[in-house]
């Protein structure tokens, strides 16, 4: 067949997705979300960390340990750990340029994020069970 042949689909067709992903509009969603989600939260997080500025050590562990403390907490860490996330995700994609870089950077950020959010709601409940 020939190159210069017209197209059968529509102008409405090629456009539909919006983007070879198919994912843009759900990742700028997502991180509206959780930006969103962690307006409160962020308040909250810093109300407590700044109200225990200056106790001593058993203070500390009896306040994070109580129940809407460690709630907070791991309300707080998943969804800003999530939002890092694609946060870094959309950096990488936009200015990694070789795939073989951009696909170990992806995964690289991934793991990342993974090791935090785990280690970190670890911490949050073993100290709410302790």
């Amino acid at each position: 067949m020939d190159k210069n042949t017209a197209s059968m689909r529509t102008a409405a067709s090629k456009v539909r997705h919006l983007g070879s992903a198919r994912s843009g509009t759900q990742h700028a969603w997502r991180m509206r979300v959780t930006s969103f989600a962690l307006l409160p939260l962020s308040v909250a997080f810093i109300w407590i960390v700044l109200s225990l500025v200056g106790k001593d050590y058993a203070t500390v562990r009896a306040t994070l340990g109580s129940p809407f403390v460690a709630i907070v907490m791991l309300l707080f860490v998943p969804t800003s750990v999530y939002h890092m996330m694609l946060g870094m995700q959309t950096i990488i994609e936009d200015y990694v340029h070789g795939e073989h870089a951009k696909t170990w950077s992806l995964l690289a950020n991934m793991f990342f994020c993974a090791v935090v959010g785990l280690a970190t709601v670890y911490a949050i409940l073993r100290l709410s069970f302790m």
